[in-house]
Order: C-alpha cells, then structure tokens, then sequence
C-alpha cells in the first residue's frame, strides 16, 4: 500500500490529480493537506470526500509540527501548495514568498526526517522567463523569472536542488506548462472567458492578446506526474508540455466561436506590467525517459472544458460572486 502526502490538493491541478490517483490505484492512501485559501475549494473533491482512502486535514505548509506529524509514514510527497496568480503576485508579493519559498522550506525540511522515497515538486514553465519567436526551454536553461510569483517559484526550485545535492533527499522538479480544464478557479484565463460569457459579459484580453502560452489539458499534466512519481530519476528536472501553443487573442476567439459569440464580447484591458511573451517547452526529456506526450488536442480539449463549466454552475458560480466582491482590475468586465 502506498500513502501519498499531497499539498494543495484542494486546488486544481492538485483535486484532479488526487482524483487521478485513486480512479487508477485502489491500494493507494491519500492524505490531502490544504490550507484552503481562496483558490482552495473542497468543492473540488466533493465526489471522493467519502472514500475511505482519503483523508482531508486542513493547515498552512508554513506549520512546521503539523507538517512533521503529516510526514509520518507517508511514502512519497507531491507538493502543489502554491499561491499561482500573477497578477495578484504583482498586488502583493508576500503571501507568495511566504507559501512558494518558506512553505516550501518547510516540507523539504520536514522530508529529511523521514524515509522518503520521492519529494515530487510541482514549479511551472515561468521560471524560465520568456522566449522570443522561436525555440523551447529546456530544463538544463537558466531561470530568469520576471514576476514576484515566477520568482518565487524558482525560489522554491533552488531549495528542491540544494536539498537533493546537499541531503540526497530524493526531490524531483516537474514544470508544466499552462493548465486548463474542469475546476480551474474562474480567475485564470480561460475558466474566466467561458465563465463570464455564460454569464452574458464580455472577456478581458491584455494587450492586444499577441503573448503565447502553451497550453496543456489537466489530466494530461496528472498523468505526466504519475510517471514522474513512479519512474522519474532523483535530482531530475521534467519539462510538461502541451505541444499547443496559441497566441491569447486566438484562444480567445476559438472560445468566442465554440460559444456562439463574435469579438464584440472582447474587452481589451491595459498590459500587465512585466508581461512575458512566449512560453514553450521541450518535451524530449518526459518523451525520451518516460514514454510521455501530450494525448489531448487543444481544440477538444477547449470542447470538454466549455462543456464541464457549462454543466456546473453549482461549482464556479459561488466562486464568481466572491471575485465580484473583490477589487478585481483584470477581472472586472462589462454586459455587452
């Protein structure tokens, strides 16, 4: 039997994953360990919070005894807990420092005193900082981050490296490119676009949309660090990417016609300061080592994550009404 310790598991990608695991292995133990902020939702889990295999205990990864105490007798950890919006970044760093670099101190630290065999650290593509026109990131490229969440991300990354170099702690780094797909908090690009036109509103595009992003279908990134948990090398960094790069104006305008709406429903918004262009990653290393490539097509992928919010308004429509009580800036649209 395998018990997983999982961060942020109440999150996105975290929720799908945790799904992802127990649909696939009936011996495995989850113990989910969230601190539910605002983009943490138990919502997310409502289908399994029943499952005898999972276990949900709610805390900060800053709390270094519960963390200590959660480590017991977990076989491996897949650490997710993250603040991860740039924007709000921008707005106020600390909460970011405070989660994505001593947060993740903290469970490193908390990881040596056990018998780990895996440390499975989740970072993203924008460690890298941003691309021009042509070429992928490799994992061996430098980390040049340009906003306060990228930053401490890489932060986070470096803390992975000196405890696998200085410690032998068994860490691994998986960096996914752009995440979409079912419960993803509405404040992201594409959750928001669908969410506000169902709502009959019209879509925030920065800029003049032309920054590339490639984007990578949720249960494509789970099974990613399925392989990584089971067969990725210690010390190792994995590049997860969706082979799907689009310019944001062109998502936005694929969405506007699988909806049935034209580009009156876009509302241009003031550039995001620092904002990186391009974001594309090379694959070869998860093709290459762990047999792994991106299965979902970015057009079918838009499809069944159009249809997922479609059929759950309970879910994201509670969380709409809370943003709207926000300051919003990006977030803040208009009825057509």
């Amino acid at each position: 039997m395998m018990r997983l310790l999982v961060t942020g598991g109440c999150g996105f990608i975290g929720s799908n994953f945790i799904r992802h695991i127990l649909n696939k292995y009936p011996d495995y133990r989850i113990v989910n360990f969230d601190a539910l902020t605002y983009a943490g939702n138990p919502e997310n889990l409502k289908d399994i919070e029943r499952d005898a295999r999972y276990t949900f205990v709610q805390g900060k990864i800053e709390d270094a005894a519960l963390v200590s105490e959660l480590m017991q007798g977990a076989g491996c950890v897949i650490h997710f807990a993250a603040e991860s919006h740039v924007d709000r970044s921008i707005v106020d760093a600390q909460p970011f420092l405070t989660t994505n670099v001593m947060g993740t101190y903290v469970m490193l630290a908390a990881s040596r005193e056990v018998a780990m065999s895996r440390f499975i650290h989740i970072s993203t593509d924008e460690v890298y900082g941003s691309l021009g026109d042509e070429g992928r990131f490799a994992e061996d490229m430098p980390l040049r981050p340009n906003s306060p969440y990228s930053a401490s991300k890489a932060s986070g990354d470096m803390l992975v490296r000196a405890y696998y170099e200085t410690y032998g702690l068994p860490a691994i780094i998986v960096r996914p490119s752009n995440n979409y797909g079912p419960y993803q908090y509405p404040e992201k690009f594409i959750p928001l676009m669908i969410t506000n036109l169902l709502e009959h509103r019209t879509i925030p595009v920065y800029g003049e949309g032309r920054n590339v992003r490639d984007w990578l279908f949720v249960q494509d990134t789970c099974s990613a660090i399925d392989l990584v948990l089971h067969k990725g090398r210690g010390g190792e960094v994995y590049n997860v990417g969706g082979n799907a790069e689009r310019r944001n104006i062109d998502i936005a305008r694929k969405v506007l016609d699988m909806m049935g709406k034209d580009e009156k429903a876009i509302t241009y918004v003031a550039d995001r300061p620092g904002h990186d262009y391009r974001y594309a990653l090379d694959n070869s290393k998860m093709e290459r080592e762990l047999g792994w490539k991106p299965s979902m097509d970015i057009e079918k992928g838009l499809e069944a994550t159009i249809l997922w919010y479609r059929e759950n308004e309970w879910w994201w429509r509670p969380l709409k009404q809370r943003l709207s009580s926000e300051s919003r800036g990006f977030w803040e649209t208009k009825r057509p």
